[in-house]
């Protein structure tokens, strides 16, 4: 008897993907790490989670109350790693309820002895940076900024990418000429000078990096689509859909479209991988996010010039190896899913 359910298109390339044990479990490796990386003022801050003092509760994770709250003498917010505040929560019917890591990014303790960096301990589980910064802190909130400017910048290039490639690919002729030079002139203009130009002229900031980058990430990204397009445009269902009488746009975003999406599924991960690393390079080099803003650049700058404190370049050159090879597993198990020769 035969199946009265058979399998869409997209639910066979799902289950190819789930096949791919590798690609499937570095999925979920990678959502692991989101997740963490979404949490980090929940596990990693100097702000308590919860204070309960004189039988009064508060949240300083949310909103941090002066010194003068906790019987101190001036009306700033409370640094909660000053000895005297936690002489007052130790008393009876007082108490705190920290983070695991009890650190932020930028957070730093004015009262330790301990040069800067400072090898791991059980203050610091993976030591301090040069700037006597908690590295565990630094890594968390600087592979979060990583990962949400990579999926930024992926979702801005592809947008681009695509809307670029469906115009050259679907109309061709001129259009596709005239387009195409023009591409090929935009791309020949020197990507690192224009950062170095833009980075002498305004202030560093993530929104400039998107900007400058995106203008030019979506260059590779329109060739494979222009591609898609000039092939399935002259099949049989596109044909019958002009026959029927469908504009261009129904046509193309109903029926050209969707046929010609593998490309672009199958090379995010890729591109995530090489946004990361673009914006690792930059911050390196100095052009990147300011020095307020956590970055894994920044710390693979400061273990180069710190090469005694190998606690500042090895997790953070563990955390940027293991992302992009969950990145290229992921990248490799999609574009055999979306393979039609695979059974």
């Amino acid at each position: 008897m035969s199946n009265s359910n058979p399998l869409s298109p997209n639910q066979r390339a799902w289950a190819r993907f789930k096949r791919n044990r590798l690609g499937y479990a570095s999925l979920w490796l990678m959502l692991g790490l989101l997740l963490l990386s979404a949490l980090a003022e929940v596990l990693s801050n100097d702000h308590p989670l919860l204070a309960r003092y004189q039988g009064q509760y508060y949240a300083p994770i949310l909103h941090n109350p002066p010194e003068t709250q906790f019987g101190g003498d001036f009306a700033t917010p409370t640094d909660w790693k000053d000895p005297l505040i936690a002489e007052v929560f130790a008393r009876p019917g007082n108490w705190l309820l920290r983070a695991p890591n009890p650190h932020s990014a930028n957070s730093l303790d004015y009262f330790t002895k301990l040069p800067s960096p400072s090898a791991p301990s059980a203050a610091n589980w993976l030591g301090t940076d040069a700037n006597g910064r908690d590295m565990v802190a630094r890594l968390l909130y600087g592979f979060r900024v990583s990962l949400l400017f990579a999926l930024a910048l992926t979702f801005v290039g592809t947008v681009i990418g695509i809307a670029a490639g469906a115009l050259q690919g679907y109309f061709g002729g001129r259009v596709d000429l005239f387009t195409q030079r023009l591409i090929e002139i935009w791309s020949s203009i020197p990507e690192l000078y224009l950062l170095i130009v833009f980075a002498s002229i305004f202030e560093p900031s993530l929104l400039l990096l998107l900007v400058l980058l995106s203008v030019f990430g979506w260059i590779g990204l329109s060739d494979y689509v222009r591609a898609e397009f000039l092939r399935n445009r002259s099949l049989e269902f596109v044909r019958a859909a002009r026959a029927l009488g469908l504009s261009r746009r129904q046509i193309i975003w109903r029926h050209v479209l969707p046929n010609s999406l593998t490309p672009v599924i199958t090379f995010l991960p890729f591109r995530m991988s090489s946004a990361i690393l673009s914006l690792v390079a930059l911050d390196f080099l100095g052009l990147g996010v300011p020095s307020s803003v956590p970055s894994l650049g920044d710390l693979v700058r400061q273990g180069k010039a710190n090469l005694d404190a190998w606690w500042i370049i090895v997790p953070t050159f563990v955390l940027l190896v293991l992302s992009m090879l969950l990145l290229t597993f992921i990248g490799d198990a999609l574009r055999d899913a979306f393979d039609t020769r695979k059974s």
